[in-house]
């Protein structure tokens, strides 16, 4: 039997970004499950809304202003987002600095506009099922936003305090990469939550 060259590869860079990372895969396990979440609370509210013949039933739908406004901050924060994403994958420690703070002011903005949405819907949780799936979802999408707020700040502090390494850049690729899903899964919720009552 011949021995087995051996292959140096030292080289090699120990970090990748993409889908040749295995953060990348992870990142878009957790999304794939997270939508399906969303999915099955999308396909609750529509159920429920063939059940019940006046929809809302027995109060008004919600105020339009602050859903317009917080739709508004959280469309715009995917040009920083973009921006802090493509920093990161250039490692260029500067930009993603400024346009990680930048984004994190954006999420943070929506948070403060998401605890006033919870007002707007004009109906408790408790009051009927249109109240339950209205709260549930705005609930979920809270969450995610919650989850990447934190990871987003965390992040930050990181870029600032180190060490900075490439896999650091990687994390923060990522995480605008979950951005990107946190306003996508947005967009339906958005429709159902505040053009459902009058439209459908």
């Amino acid at each position: 039997m011949r021995p087995v060259a051996a292959v140096d590869v030292s080289r090699l860079p120990d970090h990748a970004f993409g889908h040749r990372s295995i953060l990348w895969w992870g990142t878009l396990g957790f999304i794939a499950t997270e939508g399906m979440a969303f999915a099955i609370a999308i396909a609750a509210y529509l159920y429920l809304r063939t059940r019940i013949p006046e929809w809302p039933p027995g109060v008004p739908p919600p105020d339009l202003a602050i859903g317009i406004a917080n739709m508004a901050i959280l469309i715009l924060s995917a040009v920083p987002n973009y921006l802090t994403k493509r920093a990161s994958e250039k490692e260029d420690l500067r930009q993603v600095r400024i346009w990680i703070l930048v984004t994190l002011a954006f999420a943070i903005a929506f948070l403060v506009l998401r605890w006033f949405e919870f007002a707007s819907l004009n109906v408790r949780w408790d009051l009927n099922a249109y109240g339950s799936i209205q709260w549930t979802l705005l609930g979920l999408h809270t969450v995610h936003l919650l989850t990447d707020v934190g990871d987003t700040a965390v992040l930050a502090v990181l870029m600032f305090t180190g060490p900075i390494t490439g896999r650091r850049f990687v994390d923060v690729s990522e995480n605008s990469f979950y951005w990107y899903f946190v306003i996508a899964s947005w967009l339906p919720i958005y429709a159902l939550i505040y053009w459902g009552p009058r439209v459908l």
